[in-house]
């Protein structure tokens, strides 16, 4: 979620000094040499070569200087996602490292020596800067970083140029026997022997035609993004540490295989019936389909659109209007691609509205990994509250889900907070993302991959909800990875019968934003299903606003744009509405009073919407003229008084 009073902002007189200091940099000319980093444009789709704090660090195909990859460093409150390379370089020499980056106050540097940096790049921008080794030294480490709570950074094209260092020039012996050892129709597979070096090999650069295509630790590897039934041809070269490399291996021609013979299209599914319906959703089923290879999958049809497409025979198409008659067909598909004929076409039409859904939660903001949290026990016993919602689940590594990216699901704090919570009769709903960390929307490959890791949470609490906080420029600004957190939740509620899912984001005061505006269609056009749409209505940037006028004036804009792209009506719409406020001084320095909080929490209630939160029950508690704090909310007001407020929202 929000979070933003994590962030560690660089005092004033801090930025001077590094301006200065980095004003004193003299930048010199690129040296003519080999760059003898590994990895340096990160094309290998890993972190090979590099070493990244606290697991801070990722490889991303957006945004990009060249190629197609490029680092991605989740700078937090506690970690400047700090990636570091160790390179043998020569004694008394000169070198020159550059690389480009993009974010604030992005850094690079050889440690023990100089360094540059940018404070602010939102456009790729190129850092410079020379240094000599000493007398004695042959090693030297590069690295790049961010800044304490500023949010993700990218890096790109790092370059040291310079002679490899040992006094190594001998390079490894040429890799023996390529050889294929696979293929599909868009990947190859590929084996050889090992090449032998005087002080020892440290990689091996596969090639495609002239092209580096990837470069691995072992001997294989598969080459993919291929096309089908074409001939490529392919080479691999040694290298060791001090960057000599080797001639290249025996050229081996390898044709992809064809995209299949097989033109048999599945029989088409039958009997097509409605199992259930809501007002915004109807669940089908239908018999199997026969394949002379087999039924790989069944796409559903609304009228002539795509809604969803399944592997098993039942689905449920969400984002429907209330007492509206849609028609749907299933058609089923081999993996050849071919499709069958239309099942039987089958009109339903959805429940009438009855001005709610159902589902109405008062559910503050709860973290364990920051801002001195009180246990979850003490605040339900204080005020009755019933839900909280707990932060954050972040990328511990790749597509791994867990606390803050550090915790582990299971065993520690957070499930026996869990479980404390469920013992008092209460519950919680996990949310996901928030405004910075490293985050499982870009580190996932794809919708897939994503649903599974949104899974395993699920599954290790048997959960009712889940909350996607998608902000920033990582996720609700990155248009690709909004699409894949929206698929991964249409999955993940297909998957789930009764799952509940929320998607928390920030707004202006009239309403969503075009990111918001764009994740709403994109929810419509995808099926998606959301349940509640939340906005979080502070960070308007002017300290005077009056909190319960924006928040009204933000929310009813959300509302209009529900009913208008998903033709609600007024009761609908507040139905699939959430708000998640702050608590007491905002980051704008915008104050949001008890008083504003109960009228907030007064007009939520007139209008029934669907949920009501706050950042956070860690700053439930008072400090007036204390600032913006993590442990208190910066005003005058009672320990945990906004939680009690929310709990009396009944929707």
């Amino acid at each position: 979620m929000h979070a933003r009073t994590r962030r560690t902002r660089l005092p004033a007189a801090g930025v001077a000094a590094l301006l200065a200091a980095a004003a004193a940099v003299t930048v010199p000319s690129t040296a003519h040499a080999a760059n003898i980093l590994t990895n340096p444009g990160f094309e290998t789709g890993t972190l090979s070569g590099w070493s990244c704090s606290g697991g801070t660090g990722s490889v991303v195909t957006t945004p990009v200087h060249s190629g197609s990859k490029a680092l991605a460093g989740a700078a937090s409150a506690s970690d400047n996602a700090k990636c570091t390379q160790t390179v043998q370089v020569q004694p008394n020499t000169t070198y020159s490292l550059s690389g480009w980056v993009r974010g604030a106050y992005v850094y690079l540097g050889v440690t023990g020596g100089t360094s540059t940096w940018t404070p602010s790049a939102a456009n790729w921008q190129q850092l410079s800067v020379s240094f000599t080794t000493g007398a004695a030294q042959t090693t030297a480490e590069i690295y790049t970083n961010g800044w304490y709570g500023q949010g993700t950074y990218y890096a790109d094209d790092i370059s040291l140029d310079g002679p490899g260092g040992g006094g190594d020039t001998q390079a490894p012996t040429v890799p023996g026997s390529l050889a294929s050892t696979g293929k599909t129709a868009n990947s190859v597979s590929l084996s050889w022997t090992a090449s032998t070096d005087n002080v020892g090999v440290t990689a091996y650069d596969v090639y495609q035609g002239g092209a580096l295509v990837t470069t691995v630790t072992g001997t294989s590897a598969t080459v993919g993004g291929l096309a089908a039934n074409t001939a490529y041809t392919f080479t691999v070269k040694a290298r060791d540490a001090a960057g000599n490399a080797s001639a290249a291996s025996n050229a081996l021609t390898v044709t992809t295989n064809p995209t299949g013979g097989d033109t048999q299209a599945p029989t088409a599914p039958g009997s097509l019936a409605s199992t259930a319906k809501t007002t915004s959703s109807v669940s089908l089923s239908w018999t199997a389909s026969t394949d002379n290879v087999g039924v790989t999958a069944y796409d559903v049809y609304r009228g002539s659109t795509l809604a969803t497409t399944v592997t098993g025979t039942s689905a449920t198409v969400g984002g429907l209007a209330a007492n509206t008659a849609y028609t749907f067909t299933v058609k089923a598909r081999d993996a050849a691609g071919n499709t069958s004929a239309a099942s039987n076409a089958l009109t339903v039409t959805t429940d009438p509205s009855t001005g709610g859904t159902g589902f109405k939660q008062a559910a503050p903001y709860l973290y364990n990994g920051w801002g001195n949290p009180p246990a979850a026990t003490t605040v339900m016993n204080a005020t009755g509250i019933k839900w909280f919602t707990m932060a954050f689940i972040l990328s511990s590594g790749g597509c791994n889900a867990s606390w803050d990216g550090q915790r582990p699901l299971t065993g520690g704090v957070d499930q026996q907070t869990i479980n404390s919570v469920r013992a008092a009769g209460g519950d919680v709903v996990p949310s996901f993302g928030g405004w910075s960390g490293n985050k499982l929307g870009p580190n996932c490959a794809d919708a897939n991959a994503l649903a599974g890791a949104y899974q395993s949470v699920i599954s290790a609490y048997n959960l009712k909800a889940i909350d996607i906080d998608i902000e920033n420029t990582d996720e609700f600004e990155n248009y690709t990875v909004q699409d894949r957190i929206l698929g991964a939740l249409k999955i993940v509620k297909q998957n789930n019968p009764g799952l509940r899912t929320i998607v928390t984001f920030g707004t202006s005061t009239s309403g969503p934003t075009a990111a918001g505006n764009r994740l709403i269609e994109q929810s419509k056009a995808i099926g998606a299903d959301i349940d509640v749409f939340t906005i979080m209505p502070f960070d308007f940037g002017n300290a005077s606003t009056n909190m319960y006028t924006a928040t009204v004036s933000a929310a009813t804009g959300l509302k209009n744009k529900l009913k208008s792209t998903f033709g609600w009506d007024d009761a609908t719409a507040y139905a699939h509405l959430g708000i998640s406020g702050m608590n007491g001084l905002s980051d704008n320095n915008e104050t949001t009073t008890v008083q504003n909080w109960t009228d907030i929490r007064d007009w939520a209630n007139t209008n029934h919407i669907a949920r009501l939160a706050f950042w956070s029950v860690n700053r439930d508690r008072g400090c007036a003229g204390g600032g913006l704090q993590e442990t208190c909310s910066g005003i005058a007001q009672n320990d945990w008084q906004f939680t009690s407020i929310t709990a009396g929202f009944t929707g």
